[in-house]
């Protein structure tokens, strides 16, 4: 049995000090490359207290998009492996440019997303969970009845049976997550305060030049960026 009891994760994320990046932190009030927890500037229309709770829970993983979802280490595996095998993989898969961003409404969930398909970023996102997966221990019972609850297709309780998360492969949709699940009245407001914000972020194609592996040392701890790979395919 590994005694790393923390998760890791493969993400996109902004590199460190851009303004992307400072967006992100800005807005969720934590910085993932410090581990800092930052003031949120205030928000015409939304309490301080409701951001901060909205924000709560794309706080505490982080502003990024995911490719591999958190998974706990599988036994005889170690922090030391999975980071050469995402920089082995890193090594060979080419950087590219996706669509440019946009905000949207994924099932309530405010995010950022892609405003138009990208081949390369399923791809990716693919490579790095079906290439990556050794590194996985098959994930606590609770956990799988968890994700069951919001009510799987058979395709996502495939993947879920599979993979240990019904998101991926097919159903993998990239987005940059901003807030919980907001209603539509409310998510009105929050979309209407974001607009300005993001709009200089989605004027043009998103490079995308890295991964990152992300670690998170405790269920109640925020995730951390660890490390950033060059691709260099």
């Amino acid at each position: 049995m590994t005694s790393d009891t923390g998760r890791y994760a493969i993400y996109f994320a902004p590199e460190p000090g851009s303004e992307l990046a400072q967006f992100g932190a800005a807005w969720l009030g934590y910085d993932v490359a410090t581990g800092s927890d930052l003031v949120q500037s205030p928000i015409a229309g939304i309490a301080p207290e409701r951001l901060r709770a909205i924000t709560t829970e794309p706080r505490r993983y982080g502003f990024h998009a995911t490719l591999k979802p958190p998974f706990a280490l599988a036994e005889g595996t170690d922090a030391g492996m999975v980071n050469q095998a995402v920089a082995a993989l890193a090594r060979d898969l080419p950087a590219f440019a996706a669509p440019r961003l946009k905000l949207a409404s994924l099932l309530g969930f405010w995010a950022l997303m892609l405003a138009e398909p990208c081949p390369e970023m399923d791809r990716l996102a693919a490579i790095c969970v079906g290439e990556l997966d050794r590194f996985r221990a098959p994930p606590p019972v609770a956990e799988l009845a968890r994700r069951r609850i919001a009510g799987l297709s058979p395709a996502q309780e495939a993947l879920l049976v599979r993979w240990g998360y019904p998101y991926v492969m097919d159903e993998f949709r990239f987005h940059m997550t901003l807030t919980a699940r907001l209603g539509a009245e409310e998510g009105g407001v929050v979309s209407r305060a974001l607009a300005p914000l993001v709009a200089p972020h989605c004027q043009a194609p998103l490079p995308v030049n890295t991964i990152s592996l992300f670690r998170q040392e405790s269920r109640d701890k925020p995730f951390r960026l660890m490390r950033r790979y060059v691709l260099a395919g």
